[in-house]
């Protein structure tokens, strides 16, 4: 009866290590937790219940008494815990049930009636500090504890007096994180008892044992809202949220890349597209005669101006009012992007019509680009030319003559109007138009 009860042990004890292997890989979360949170924000009471059996048995084989033929009875469990860390809690345990045996020999046997038990028992919980996984799936357990022993012994026809004594339980197993706050125990409990635990007071032993091999259910206590303390793993949590935040650190880091090659190109088409090969003051994309020699002068499309042999007749350039109206209404819809050079599409129809008086009436024009004081002079000088000089640049690609127009930046040194306001500010932002 012993040696088949111990390979049955020995048999579940094996699949159990089995199955623990299988459970970490198969299940390597259970539920989501956070690093460094206070116990405040989980839950750290848990109630269980379980039952199984109970019998003088152990893997030890002592304090048997000669009673070889062991009876397996039902006992029951029930117990608090209160969760001081995802590793350590105190639990407070009740537990029930009854111990018989015979001695084949002798022919006499005993019964022992436990109506209840009461321990208190700290418990080691062993897996919850796996880097690997953020909450295991299978957890080992360990306790040890003391408490006081109600029973009632039958031995050999004779029931003795009902004693309560104290004992020392020593719990060991595994618990399964079947759901989010719900744990499956799966466990054996030795219990040191007094000495007449089984009706016989005398011989050389100091105590008896008798031992609970139990199966039950752990529930957490608390609002569905908060993880379990006891399901948690925070060695694995942490290293999990510094691999999620690295993550991140470098998904913003490749878009910061992607983003800054993206800038590079469009400014290398840019620069592409304001070169002058032929240096005739016509960017290589409006030009329409490439390769123009140096000094012959140009329209603006870039084509040599064929010159006639004959006497020059200084005209008298005349500019109307109607010609000012035209300037006028131009510079007062003159819009530039914001801290840039690049002119608002709102812009181009009044250019347009200055281009228009440009070629008809072979006028020059002085575009001079000025700013407020806001920023660096370097920063303002270079953003008033660059202004200026899209002007120009617009002005041409419209078939302006690009030897006639002239375009200067002066950046803040030419206020005509207070920079303490904004205001102010507004009416020195601005690129004057002057025809000659």
């Amino acid at each position: 009866m012993i040696c088949n009860y111990k390979k049955f042990t020995l048999a579940l004890a094996t699949g159990l290590f089995t199955t623990a292997s299988f459970a970490q890989i198969s299940h390597p979360t259970i539920e989501g937790t956070t690093p460094f949170s206070p116990r405040s924000e989980y839950k750290t009471w848990s109630f269980g219940l379980n039952a199984g059996l109970l019998n003088q048995w152990n893997f030890f084989d002592f304090n048997q008494e000669g009673f070889k033929k062991m009876d397996n009875n039902a006992g029951y469990s029930a117990y608090i815990k209160k969760h001081f860390s995802p590793s350590f809690g105190i639990k407070a345990q009740y537990l029930g049930g009854k111990v018989g045996g015979s001695n084949p020999t002798t022919g006499t046997s005993f019964e022992t009636k436990t109506p209840w038990s009461a321990a208190l028992s700290g418990e080691l919980t062993l897996g919850n500090a796996n880097w690997r996984f953020i909450n295991s799936f299978i957890k080992p357990f360990v306790s040890v504890g003391v408490g006081a022993l109600n029973f009632e012994t039958t031995y050999a026809g004779n029931t003795h007096d009902a004693k309560t004594k104290l004992f020392i339980p020593v719990d060991a197993g595994f618990k399964f994180a079947i759901a989010k706050g719900v744990n499956f125990d799966l466990g054996y409990q030795l219990n040191f008892v007094n000495k007449d635990f089984n009706g016989i007071q005398s011989g050389s032993l100091k105590h008896d044992t008798y031992n609970y091999i139990h199966a039950g259910l752990e529930i957490a206590l608390g609002g569905s809202g908060k993880p379990f303390l006891a399901n948690s793993n925070p060695a694995a949590t942490l290293a999990a949220d510094v691999n999620n935040k690295y993550d991140q650190i470098k998904a913003e880091r490749d878009a910061l890349i992607a983003s800054n090659n993206v800038l590079k190109d469009q400014i290398a088409q840019i620069n592409q597209d304001l070169e002058d090969s032929d240096n005739d003051g016509v960017p290589n994309k409006f030009d329409k005669c490439p390769n123009t020699p140096a000094g012959v002068p140009v329209d603006g499309a870039g084509c040599p101006i064929k010159l006639k042999n004959e006497t020059k007749v200084i005209e008298k350039i005349v500019v109307t009012e109607e010609d000012k109206k035209v300037v006028d209404e131009a510079i007062k819809n003159l819009e530039f992007e914001t801290g840039k050079s690049t002119i608002r599409s709102t812009s181009y129809s009044s250019l347009d019509r200055v281009a228009a008086i440009l070629i008809e009436k072979n006028f020059s024009l002085k575009l001079a680009g000025h700013t407020d004081n806001t920023g660096s002079l370097q920063t303002n000088l270079r953003l008033s030319k660059e202004r200026a000089e899209s002007v120009k640049a617009y002005l041409v690609s419209k078939g302006a003559n690009a030897s006639r127009i002239e375009a200067t930046g002066y950046g803040p040194n030419q206020p005509i109007a207070s920079n303490t306001t904004a205001e102010g500010r507004q009416q020195n932002r601005r690129v004057e138009f002057t025809l000659y």
